[in-house]
């Protein structure tokens, strides 16, 4: 289910290996909490101690990893409080990307957002969830790019990245994921229809089921009588 760690190359060591980290976050190989073993990761992605600590130093600047006095890179866990307001935020942010995006998206970029729907209706079919994830936040990009506002770009992308392990780990019930297939029908259709009004009713509604899925499964996690 999850793509195989390469060797990376030795062009843009650092950037390759924010990526590689990004993926492993974000599929739960490394745990919310979890220390980054410099030594460890350095064998596993093939890469020296410095380019590793550079791409690490990228990934706290996207919200992904914390840089703790004396205990080095942790891997964020965020609280149920941390959730909803980051969740809250997004929403804002999504909702108007899709609202631009659905009057201001070409031929050209529908045509492309199209295509990934297919592979991701694909990767679906193959139960091949990271596949699927990959293709899912390319077209979530696409959409946001498509809005033409730089500002909101910038914005989304940083907020967004605090929510990626989130997100990949809620379609992990198999009707939550179909609910949420259906609810990228529904998008494409807004945005070929250009029909800002439906696009943003329908990302408010698929990112709040999100949040929902993601809170649920924060709650199950949590001991008995734990502090939220």
């Amino acid at each position: 289910m999850t793509a195989e760690i390469i060797a990376i190359p030795r062009a843009a060591l650092h950037e390759q290996a924010a990526q590689r980290l990004r993926q492993m976050l974000v599929e739960g190989r490394i745990r919310p909490g979890a220390k980054l073993n410099e030594r460890e990761l350095s064998e596993l992605l093939k890469v020296s101690r410095t380019p590793l600590r550079e791409g690490i130093k990228m990934l706290a600047a996207e919200g992904l990893v914390e840089l703790l006095p004396h205990r080095g890179a942790v891997a964020v866990s965020l609280t149920e409080a941390d959730v909803m307001n980051t969740f809250e935020v997004m929403a804002g942010l999504e909702g108007q990307s899709g609202e631009l995006a659905a009057q201001r998206i070409t031929p050209h970029e529908l045509a492309e957002i199209q295509a990934m729907h297919f592979e991701m209706l694909a990767a679906y079919t193959r139960r091949d969830l990271s596949a699927y994830y990959a293709l899912n936040s390319r077209i979530h990009n696409a959409i946001s790019a498509a809005a033409k506002n730089p500002v909101l770009a910038q914005v989304y992308n940083q907020v967004n990245a605090r929510l990626q392990a989130l997100r990949f780990r809620s379609n992990q019930d198999g009707e939550k994921w179909k609910r949420a297939v259906k609810e990228h029908e529904k998008m494409i259709e807004a945005l070929a229809t250009h029909d800002a009004v439906a696009m943003r009713d329908v990302l408010l509604a698929h990112l709040r089921n999100k949040r929902d899925v993601v809170l649920e499964q924060l709650r199950e996690a949590q001991p008995a009588g734990a502090a939220k």
